[in-house]
């Protein structure tokens, strides 16, 4: 499949703030942009009909972007498009009216260049998430006796239930209850079992707090009964690969999904995992995780996706994966991303315990933030990841120059 990722797109609003330094009117910014910002595209994927149409546009004439293709012998079906938005719009409409058509190619090419646009606003528990206004806070709530992160503390319904109020009156826009861990070894729940540990909790919840709530499960048996107790969403960790008949239950009602990246299971995912590209395998888990949810009759506006940071990858894929968060969104959805607490930030931080690390959880989701990487992120100590996001949300929206930078 052919696939084009954004390596460098220059900041829009940064030229917005220049435009209006040089007193340009509104109406000439978008015309400007199209023109002004350099974008490069990393491609893989591609035929030899798709390759041979690039090679000979960049060769014609300037209208279109600079083609640099990759080791034919190494590396075949890669290459690197560099060029002005124009010139990438131009060659999708080439690409498009060519006689024998590449569809595939320019589809990949407008996701790239629609990559920097935020995703439709989603409704969910009779609240707005505007994607892209700012970042918001999913608080975790484990129902398990064995999670990493809090060994057990809220295993009991009533203090999972008080910890969820107090993580929504600290802030979280979302709660995300769990019955089953997932930590690295974690074995299987049975549903029953899973079903027990947390309805009580989602109903009480419910009862006692109106912000949306989700479920981490795998599980269609789970997730029917979390729905009908009044959840709004279901978090699997398998992209909807566990279990068949589980997009057919978020279908039919009605409500939201987050699917995420996973390489194995639990009990298997940290036995040497290993990738060719770590970012085009997890593009590829995620469009398939996508198409099931699609074709069950899930509305594509109505899904998240997690990269799975932690899940089947080394501590060297985490940091590589956040790096690179930007180029996840050429799927055009909402990205959830879940750092707390995990193993990764330990070892970056001398080997700190999970309960240690708070700090490096906060330098991370800060970080993914002001990356412009995700559009929620997956915390236990919401009150202080809502002020960390308010500050960094705040600096990048930043638009006071002075009275030069206003009209």
């Amino acid at each position: 499949m052919i696939r084009a990722r954004p390596i460098a797109v220059e900041s829009p609003e940064d030229l917005r703030l220049a435009f209006r330094r040089m007193g340009l009117l509104t109406a000439a910014h978008e015309k400007l942009l199209a023109k002004l910002p350099h974008v490069q595209l990393l491609l893989t994927g591609l035929t030899e009909d798709a390759a041979r149409f690039l090679q000979s546009r960049s060769e014609a004439t300037t209208n279109y972007p600079a083609w640099i293709p990759g080791d034919a012998q190494a590396r075949p079906g890669t290459g690197l498009l560099s060029g002005r938005r124009e010139q990438l719009e131009r060659l999708v409409a080439a690409a498009r009216a060519r006689a024998a058509a590449l569809p595939e190619l320019a589809s990949a090419l407008e996701r790239a260049l629609e990559a920097d646009r935020p995703p439709a606003a989603l409704e969910l528990g009779g609240r707005t998430f505007a994607w892209g206004s700012r970042t918001y806070v999913m608080g975790v709530v484990n129902v398990t006796p064995d999670s990493f992160s809090d060994g057990g503390r809220f295993f009991d319904p009533e203090a999972a239930i008080a910890h969820g109020v107090a993580l929504a009156e600290a802030g979280a826009d979302l709660l995300d209850v769990g019955g089953e861990s997932t930590r690295p070894g974690a074995q299987a729940v049975g549903a029953e079992e899973e079903v027990a540990r947390v309805l009580p909790v989602i109903q009480g919840l419910r009862a006692r707090t109106s912000v949306p709530l989700s479920v981490d499960t795998t599980k269609a048996a789970v997730a029917r009964e979390a729905l009908k107790a009044g959840a709004h969403l279901i978090n699997d960790i398998t992209g909807f690969r566990s279990d068949p008949e589980l997009p057919r239950v978020v279908a039919e009602a009605g409500a939201a999904c987050c699917l995420m990246h996973i390489q194995g299971t639990p009990a298997t995912m940290q036995q040497a995992p290993r990738y060719d590209d770590l970012v085009d395998e997890v593009l590829a888990f995620l469009e398939a995780a996508v198409a099931r949810a699609v074709a069950a009759g899930v509305p594509r506006g109505r899904i998240l996706l997690d990269p799975g940071i932690g899940f089947g990858k080394t501590f060297d894929h985490n940091l590589f994966l956040l790096r690179r968060l930007g180029e996840l969104r050429v799927l055009g959805l909402p990205l959830l991303v879940g750092t707390s607490r995990k193993a990764f930030l330990g070892k970056l931080t001398g080997g700190k315990p999970a309960a240690e690390r708070l700090a490096a959880t906060l330098g991370s989701v800060a970080t993914v933030a002001a990356l412009g990487g995700a559009d929620v992120v997956r915390v236990h100590d919401v009150a202080e990841a809502r002020d960390a996001l308010t500050v960094v949300d705040a600096i990048r929206q930043g638009m006071e120059g002075g009275l030069l930078y206003s009209r």
